[in-house]
């Protein structure tokens, strides 16, 4: 049998699941990726849903897998357009009579999954989590609605997967690989390195591991994650592995189990358990994607009820460009602008700020960072805005940030705030 790989937010071939089965199941695989145009549309708020820097990171990504394939004597086969047009004039060309992919689970992605479900034969393969959807102590419609009970009881009853082989070899279909866009394609000029930057991100599985035996092997970083996380300025303050995450580039899995071998080396604390302690968060906000559906994305979250908050274009705009009453906020929006990243400290703050200080309906606030951020995965950017605006997974009731009493906590000394001051700043909307 012939068959189609369809790579989607899961760059890589190293512990990848799916793509080990399409591999054992098929006589030979046409690997593809398939830069979907809607991925650059404007959305409601009138936002393109990924900004210059995500489109950069992510073609380093298919340009790093690319490589990797042909490593082991296959290619990856290129294309932009629709996926369900693609998909099917690629199978019926080729004579593969069934496309294997990853499973997703936010409506978007499903859309476009049971688009290309209509015209081929499409066979999901879970891949995403920490925990396999199988081996959770839960059924998705039971997941709790409190982090805590969800993660204690994962911690007690599941064990994370071990890591799949890498393919050796890939019987490829020979096929016209297509040439990789460039940012400029998408109506963007390349994005320049900001020297005030936590970090250079670059896209793909080898920038992943570089980073990973950086943070974990030569500096040791990972003993003091737990006492460094909440940093704002330098590279190491914690681990950066977000962006990688967010594409595939690596798997929750693989870094689980570095970990675990770094604990082994080096010993365990409480800081080497806080970097699972956070994938575990990761893997609740998928669980919750799952559990809720499209309504992580409505105004009102999973609560059914909210404030009526404004959507006024002025005020948010004021937000947007860091031209707000507290200079914290203001410098935290600034990185943000200037190199798609912002620390998780930041991303607390500014979003308390958007909806509970100026009022603003929060999914304005997530298209922003749809747009802007580098690590931007749906479960994730949506489930942890609700959680902030009151509408999501949170206990509390309210969980409005003292502005100034976090920077003073943060940001004491001010070297943040100084780091990112006065700067003019230029939309790329």
């Amino acid at each position: 049998m012939k068959s189609i790989f369809w790579f989607r937010n899961d760059l890589r071939i190293s512990d990848h699941p799916a793509l080990l089965r399409s591999v054992e199941e098929s006589e030979a695989l046409l690997p593809v990726y398939i830069f979907d145009d809607r991925q650059w549309a404007e959305d409601e708020w009138g936002m393109r849903k990924t900004g210059a820097f995500r489109t950069k990171f992510l073609i380093e990504s298919v340009a790093d897998l690319r490589e990797a394939l042909q490593d082991i004597g296959s290619e990856l086969v290129v294309r932009r357009g629709k996926p369900e047009d693609i998909l099917t004039e690629l199978a019926e060309e080729y004579g593969c009579s069934r496309v294997y992919a990853q499973k997703e689970h936010t409506r978007e992605e499903l859309d476009v999954e049971e688009a290309v479900a209509q015209k081929v034969e499409l066979k999901l393969i879970e891949g995403h989590t920490l925990f396999h959807p199988e081996d959770i102590p839960f059924a998705i419609d039971d997941i709790p609605d409190i982090f805590t009970q969800f993660r204690k009881a994962c911690e007690k009853k599941s064990e994370v997967r071990i890591i799949t082989s890498e393919p050796e070899r890939i019987e490829t279909i020979e096929c016209e690989a297509g040439e990789l866009p460039t940012v400029e394609d998408f109506g963007y000029d390349k994005p320049k390195l900001d020297p005030r930057a936590v970090l250079e991100f670059k896209g793909g599985a080898i920038a992943a591991w570089e980073r990973l035996d950086h943070y974990f092997w030569n500096t040791k970083k990972l003993s003091w994650y737990k006492k460094t996380r909440n940093g704002l300025v330098g590279a190491d303050y914690s681990s950066k592995f977000s962006p990688w995450l967010a594409n595939g580039s690596i798997s929750a899995r693989e870094i689980y189990h570095e970990v675990k071998r770094y604990e082994g080396e080096h010993g365990s604390n409480q800081s080497t358990y806080w970097l699972i302690f956070e994938l575990i968060w990761r893997d609740y906000f998928r669980y919750v994607a799952m559990k809720y559906g499209d309504r992580i994305f409505y105004r009102t979250g999973i609560k059914g009820e909210a404030p009526k908050w404004m959507q006024n274009q002025r005020i948010f705009e004021r937000w947007a460009e860091g031209r707000t009453d507290e200079e914290f906020v203001n410098a935290n929006m600034k990185e943000l602008l200037q190199t798609g990243f912002m620390s998780n400290r930041g991303r607390q703050n500014v979003a308390s700020y958007l909806v509970h200080d100026m009022g603003i309906d929060w999914r304005m606030g997530a298209s922003f960072f749809e747009h802007y951020l580098l690590d931007h995965d749906p479960a994730s950017n949506y489930g942890n805005w609700i959680y902030v605006s009151g509408v999501g997974n949170d206990p509390r009731e309210n969980r409005k940030f003292n502005i100034k009493k976090q920077q003073s906590m943060y940001d004491g000394e001010g070297r943040f705030v100084k780091r990112w001051s006065n700067e003019s700043l230029e939309l790329d909307l």
